[in-house]
């Protein structure tokens, strides 16, 4: 294996687990990091797809005792029948949605103007929201959620379909409006993740497997375990910043770097070619 595509593999697993769970989309960056090293084929986007289940892995194991302890009570308990319900239930809109529309939107929304223009747009509604909007938690405590919060959440998750606005960013902000306390959309948002990114992942290496042969396994398992490793370190340097911190440093972040996109694009000085 060209140890060259190794390094390039551990920088996209960098980006990939440091970027999953923050609101600043973690396919956009991809995209655009993917298009600066060279890797944009289609077996890129697959391996893309593919590292996102490393970063799922860490979100099973800072959140284990409360998964395997639903899993584990789900037949006497109405409070883990409860969460598992909600957590499918917010799954359904972006895993229906997305088999339908998701080819669509890689074939043409997967470029840099419009990955630059979600990043200014997102970071401009995490500063409205942020700032003016402000809304009041009515939602506590994941527990506390309604069938209904789940289903309005996982409806907003599917914005994050759209590569540069933040399926992560989508959930807590939209969370956050629909009622939720930031720690609790929060919360749901990384559950959410584990079926809506194992999903799309094993759905994305099925329909590529042709493709793909055991040469590729060590540049998919250098990916995985770099993005497991970078996201178990974001997921709990984030739920320790959430709770004396808003969003907004993330917001300017967003705004700053699409602008920088944008203008390296419209000049030529990069070739943003996604």
């Amino acid at each position: 294996m060209d140890i060259i595509l190794l390094i390039k593999a551990t920088i996209m697993g960098i980006v990939e687990g440091l970027t999953e769970f923050l609101p600043i989309s973690s396919t956009g960056h991809l995209i655009l990091t993917g298009t600066l090293l060279g890797m944009t084929d289609d077996k890129s986007k697959v391996f893309d797809i593919a590292i996102q289940t490393g970063a799922i892995l860490a979100v099973i194991i800072v959140y284990w005792k409360r998964i395997s302890g639903s899993v584990s009570e789900f037949a006497t308990s109405a409070k883990a029948r409860s969460f598992v319900f909600n957590v499918a239930l917010g799954f359904l809109p972006a895993g229906l949605i997305g088999f339908f529309v998701y080819k669509k939107i890689k074939d043409y929304l997967f470029n840099a103007p419009v990955v630059a223009a979600a990043f200014i747009v997102g970071g401009l509604i995490i500063l409205w929201v942020e700032r003016y909007a402000k809304p009041k938690a009515r939602v506590n405590d994941i527990d506390d959620m309604t069938a209904l919060d789940a289903v309005k959440v996982g409806f907003v998750q599917c914005l994050g379909m759209i590569p540069g606005t933040s399926r992560s960013g989508s959930t807590i902000i939209g969370g956050m409006l629909l009622g939720l306390s930031r720690k609790t959309a929060t919360d749901f948002s990384f559950f959410l993740a584990i079926p809506t990114l194992i999903s799309a992942g094993g759905y994305s290496l099925w329909k590529e497997r042709a493709s793909l042969s055991m040469a590729d396994f060590p540049l998919f398992a250098v990916g995985f375990i770099v993005s497991f490793l970078a996201a178990w370190l974001c997921i709990r340097w984030l739920l320790r910043y959430i709770a004396n911190h808003s969003f907004e440093v993330f917001a300017w972040y967003r705004i700053a770097f699409g602008l920088v996109v944008l203008a390296t694009w419209w000049t030529g000085t990069v070739n943003w070619a996604a």
